[in-house]
């Protein structure tokens, strides 16, 4: 009896620890664990790393068992990953499809949250014609095992793609998929709708701004404060390249008829090291990038055409991998250092503020409040409102019923936005710029119910 007592306390524990992760987790924010690297801390250690981050998921490329069992107990979604080079054996022979599952995924499951299978990486623009015709019998294969071993729905089935499977993706309501992919990817699709697993895509801003490396593009792919881009053919002005480029994939599956195919982001980052001739590349623009990329999901404002809800979104990476080829680059994308400390902080850790708040009166600076200028444009004030907004601040009290909401104005609710994002973002004379359409006052602005925050 004594036994008994002391497993389903043991029991009760690991279930209120795992309710305990998931109220500080974020479902929706997940990071990539490469492993081509000869310095990467134990499985064990990088485990407790992200319990003490807000990370809800990790995406491994491959089935490492010692990540897998490390990660066991944690609340951790797991995708694990099919390489390329297994796809031929796992098309051509039904067998071959279910020893993998028996060997990747039963000895670990439940205990670790495994949740996606990823069969290749970026195979439809590999080039590789062989390997493509093999990419749908290989997920019909293992969706078929797990199957026969009852894990249909539970576990999904995917692959991810590169943003190249577009040939049209700006404006993001052209977005259109190759049609040299024609039969696959729309037998793909269908797949996955029927199926219920998401379609993974690899967006990467930074290389969206390394073609066209202008002022206004970097500031457009870093969430910061930009004119915006207007779509002629849905009439939405985006104000962010990460939208743009999730938005173009939902039109592409819209106009194939699978529009209700969800969408998950598999790979984005940005690095923060690079060569003297890589453009854009430094530790202020990775933070930028991430970390407003962080906000945006938080704030859950979704994309234009798919708002209210934050895309599952995988960071890319979670360390560096000093073993790959190529430029600088490809060798610094981590957050964290083998060491287990930040490359830079984006507010992913659990000890510090992950999100914006209202923030308490402080010492040190004078009480002031950042307010739109005189003769400032409403398209300019809504430039300037969308921007605020975008970065994951409470907006509530300005939406329709909320405190602040009257006047009913594009300038009233944009002062309101521009100085809670001051006043969240450090209260420094730069943070009320806004590209000089804003200044700082002594004046308090609050009228009525509506209180405008304010520091000391």
């Amino acid at each position: 009896m004594e036994n008994l007592s002391q497993t389903f306390l043991f029991f009760l524990l690991s279930i209120l620890s795992q309710a305990f992760y998931f109220a500080k987790s974020q479902s929706f924010i997940g990071v990539n664990y490469g492993q081509v690297a000869d310095n990467l801390p134990p499985p064990a250690t990088t485990a407790n790393l992200l319990q003490s981050t807000s990370i809800g998921k990790i995406r491994l490329y491959g089935t490492d068992p010692a990540m897998i069992k490390a990660l066991a107990n944690t609340g951790i979604a797991i995708v694990i990953g099919a390489s390329n080079g297994e796809i031929p054996s796992l098309a051509s022979n039904p067998t071959v499809a279910m020893q993998w599952i028996s060997t990747n995924v039963l000895p670990y499951y439940p205990s670790s949250n495994i949740t996606l299978i990823s069969v290749g990486n970026e195979v439809l623009t590999s080039g590789d014609g062989n390997l493509i015709s093999q990419i749908y019998p290989a997920m019909q294969n293992l969706q078929n095992a797990l199957a026969s071993a009852s894990l249909a729905g539970k576990i999904k089935v995917s692959t991810v793609h590169s943003m190249a499977v577009l040939t049209q993706s700006d404006p993001p309501s052209s977005g259109t998929f190759n049609p040299a992919f024609g039969d696959t990817m729309k037998q793909m699709v269908g797949f996955l709708q029927q199926t219920g697993s998401p379609f993974t895509i690899n967006p990467y801003p930074f290389f969206a701004y390394r073609s066209d490396p202008r002022p206004d593009t970097l500031a457009f792919c870093l969430f910061q404060k930009n004119a915006g881009r207007f779509d002629g053919g849905s009439k939405i002005t985006y104000m962010n390249m990460f939208d743009a480029q999730v938005d173009a994939i939902h039109s592409a599956l819209n106009a194939m008829g699978f529009k209700d195919v969800e969408i998950v982001v598999a790979e984005t980052g940005w690095p923060y090291r690079g060569d003297s001739n890589e453009v854009g590349v430094s530790v202020d623009n990775a933070k930028a990038y991430n970390g407003n990329l962080v906000a945006h999901l938080r704030s859950k404002v979704g994309t234009p055409l798919m708002p209210g809800k934050s895309v599952d979104t995988y960071i890319f990476a979670l360390y560096d991998e000093d073993l790959k080829p190529g430029p600088t680059s490809e060798r610094s994308f981590g957050l964290f250092r083998p060491d287990l400390t930040m490359t830079y902080d984006i507010g992913l850790s659990k000890n510090g503020d992950m999100s914006p708040a209202t923030p308490s009166p402080s010492t040190g600076k004078p009480t002031a409040w950042c307010m739109p200028k005189e003769g400032i444009s409403d398209s300019q004030l809504q430039a300037d409102l969308d921007y605020a907004c975008g970065l994951g601040i409470d907006c509530g009290p300005i939406q329709p019923g909320g405190a602040c909401f009257m006047p009913n104005t594009v300038k009233s609710h944009a002062a309101y936005a521009m100085n809670l994002l001051y006043q969240t973002a450090g209260r420094n004379p730069w943070n009320c710029d806004f590209s000089q359409t804003a200044s700082l006052t002594s004046s308090n602005p609050s009228y009525g119910p509506c209180s405008y925050p304010g520091g000391t």
